[in-house]
């Protein structure tokens, strides 16, 4: 059994909300710079142009990428042979928030009631998502997302005689709804399978898998290309002002569900998908 002191968590954390809202991972880098080679679009040129170049001055000043600095959706995998001591989880996690936030000068907007709209003040609580795993080490992920692509989300309960065609017009639908309101090129992830509660957990998981990388089922990965091209042939461009360049990524991840059963989810991310993990 190995013990991990909770403030080390709580360091984790916080360094894991500051580096996510300041330093745009090399993967969307990537992305976005081979979108600017091929997009044809004069207006869309530039869009590209000025999100590569946000982020470096974000990354080289240590600032904010966007004014929104999200909802913090904290992922743990906790090692079974972890014994966690001097601490409870969930508060070490929201104090790494709390100090992130507030150190970081980043934009707290996270409201105690739905209704009353009322600031915490420090973007607590995150949302945890933590899962039991074997071993003795703490795997954590944070991935900060702003509100209006997450606004733009859907979640449909299909007949399970749906066909993949009637899905695909769901999720393309949807992408393509969201336009400029989900400060495209988007990234798109698709939950299908679970339950009403668990196909947008699975939609959320699908965003973590790196830009450019595809499903390790052959099938779905030439579903994911499929589904990149009806969206990027829509013509909504970066930040809405026209281009071939809509959606960077198409993400599928399925899950067992109930023989009645077909639930489908789809997560809308914006151009500022802000990840980092580490482990403990």
């Amino acid at each position: 059994m190995r013990e991990v002191v909770a403030k080390r968590v709580t360091d984790t954390v916080k360094k894991l909300c500051i580096e996510a809202n300041t330093n745009l991972s090399d993967d969307v880098v990537e992305a976005l710079n081979k979108a600017l080679a091929k997009e044809e679009s004069p207006n869309g040129r530039e869009i590209l142009r000025q999100l590569i170049n946000n982020a470096k001055i974000a990354w080289r000043d240590k600032l904010a990428i966007c004014q929104d600095c999200g909802l913090a959706f904290v992922f743990i995998e906790l090692g079974q042979e972890v014994q966690l001591i001097g601490g409870d989880l969930t508060e070490a996690v929201n104090e790494g928030v709390s100090r992130g936030y507030n150190e970081g000068y980043l934009r707290k907007s996270v409201t105690a009631d739905p209704l009353k709209r009322v600031n915490t003040n420090d973007n607590t609580p995150a949302v945890i998502n933590l899962k039991l795993v074997p071993g003795e080490e703490i795997k954590i992920g944070v991935l900060t997302k702003g509100g209006g692509a997450e606004n733009c989300s859907a979640v449909k309960m299909f007949k399970p005689t749906s066909s993949q065609q009637e899905i695909s017009d769901f999720i393309v639908e949807t992408a393509v709804q969201a336009g400029p309101n989900a400060c495209p090129p988007m990234i798109v992830g698709i939950g299908i399978g679970g339950s009403f509660d668990q196909a947008p957990a699975l939609a959320k998981k699908a965003l973590l898998r790196r830009v450019g990388t595809h499903h390790s089922s052959s099938d779905i990965a030439k579903w994911e290309k499929e589904l990149l091209e009806r969206i990027n042939a829509s013509g909504i461009g970066p930040m809405g002002l026209g281009g071939s360049t809509t959606v960077l990524a198409v993400n599928i991840v399925k899950g067992p569900c109930h023989i009645s059963s077909l639930p489908v989810a789809v997560n809308i991310e914006c151009h500022a998908h802000r990840y980092k993990e580490a482990v403990i």
